[in-house]
């Protein structure tokens, strides 16, 4: 019985409110906060691992000297 008219003054309380003028309020200001510090932190841990890669690679020896010395001892027909 207790719950069901707490339910109803909350949906009176909910219908007094002016649509057109409530705004997300601290709350809202907090998880957008949140939620910039988050991105902000990804992006920095993200620069860190991409300083870490290195992209260029040093060729082979044993694979370019390979290539070389087979180059011309190709069979023709």
């Amino acid at each position: 019985m207790y719950a069901t008219q707490a339910l109803t003054d909350l949906v009176t309380l909910a219908d007094s409110f002016d649509k057109n003028k409530v705004t997300p309020g601290v709350l809202g200001f907090i998880v957008f906060a949140m939620l910039a510090v988050g991105v902000w932190m990804l992006m920095k841990s993200m620069n860190r691992h991409m300083a870490r890669v290195d992209f260029e690679e040093a060729p082979d020896p044993a694979v370019t000297a390979d290539a070389t010395a087979g180059a011309g001892t190709a069979k023709r027909k």
